[in-house]
């Protein structure tokens, strides 16, 4: 049996490290729309939506915002149907919509609760398909890395399902403790953080990206 040696077993490649740049730098070219976008599209991929409101909670995101989008407050992405089971759906007779699906049920999050309303966020996203799509987890997650979006990192929840019947005992998600409204996560009855606790999460992140 061969002596073990980490070294032998780690990856490195600067053609990947260019093609994560390539691939960052084509999404923040493309074009930014309402929330969600006027048009039914087909495709999967990774999304950026923004803040432009005037919330309290979000004043600084605004400030941001307001000329240009520069900062996100959520990253997520939309993959085909049996990605996680290897299953390759990209074929001729199956064309996903998963992307616009995905933006259009986010908007319908934000209508649901109280002091949000979709008008006030945009988004913009990049269409993977093909051999690209193979990319889509590690996109989302550079650009998670790059961005540090508020919804990803301090406050968790925007992007959950309805768990279903008989897993209701899960606690409500730091999201929904901020932003009451959505049915399915008024079901949910497990112990959660205050709002005091989330709204203290939410000035600490703020504070931590003015001293970065």
């Amino acid at each position: 049996m061969m002596k073990f040696e980490r070294a032998k077993h780690v990856y490195k490649s600067k053609d990947f490290e260019e093609i994560i740049k390539d691939t960052i730098r084509f999404f923040n070219g493309t074009p930014i729309h309402t929330l969600p976008p006027p048009k039914k599209f087909h495709g999967t991929g990774v999304y950026a939506i923004y803040y432009t409101g005037k919330s309290v909670l979000y004043r600084h995101l605004y400030e941001k915002n307001r000329t240009s989008y520069d900062i996100p407050i959520y990253i997520g992405k939309a993959v085909p149907e049996g990605w996680r089971q290897a299953r390759s759906i990209q074929d001729a007779n199956k064309i996903s919509y998963e992307l616009s699906r995905r933006l259009n049920e986010h908007s319908k999050s934000i209508d649901q609760v109280r002091g949000l309303q979709a008008k006030d966020f945009h988004c913009r996203f990049m269409i993977l398909e093909d051999a690209e799509s193979s990319l889509i987890g590690t996109v989302e997650a550079a650009l998670i890395r790059f961005y540090r979006p508020l919804w990803n990192t301090a406050v968790d929840g925007f992007g959950n399902h309805d768990p279903g019947k008989g897993r209701y005992q899960q606690a409500k998600s730091d999201w929904d403790i901020i932003h009451k409204g959505r049915p399915w996560a008024e079901k949910c009855m497990g112990k959660s953080l205050t709002r005091s606790d989330v709204i203290s999460e939410i000035k600490q992140y703020f504070n931590q990206r003015e001293d970065s």
